[in-house]
């Protein structure tokens, strides 16, 4: 029984440990990441036109007020696409605050 035990607790001690973190120390939400999901991108990554914004890699568009639009706590572009995929579907995207 206290080998079922700890077995059970090193399981739930594992989980914790996969959680994926931005590369500045901020969590992904569970809403748009499933461990593998979200990565950094460079700048160049996104570009910015009038009708919102491009993930070069695959085309798509996301306008500006898209729900998956959202604001980087680290004021860098983070991706979030399916799988992880560089041409995977969109999740969210992470992009710096905009200065008006």
């Amino acid at each position: 029984m206290r080998g079922i035990i700890f077995l059970l607790v090193g399981l739930s001690i594992n989980t914790f440990a996969y959680a994926h973190d931005a590369p500045s120390g901020w969590k992904y939400p569970n809403s748009c990441c499933s461990n593998y999901d979200c990565r950094h991108v460079n700048q160049a990554a996104i570009s910015e036109r009038p009708q919102g914004y491009i993930i070069n890699a695959t085309g798509e568009v996301l306008p500006y007020s898209d729900r998956r639009v959202r604001i980087s706590p680290d004021g860098e572009y983070h991706w979030c696409s399916a799988a992880g995929e560089d041409n995977g579907r969109t999740i969210c995207l992470f992009v710096p605050a905009r200065a008006y």
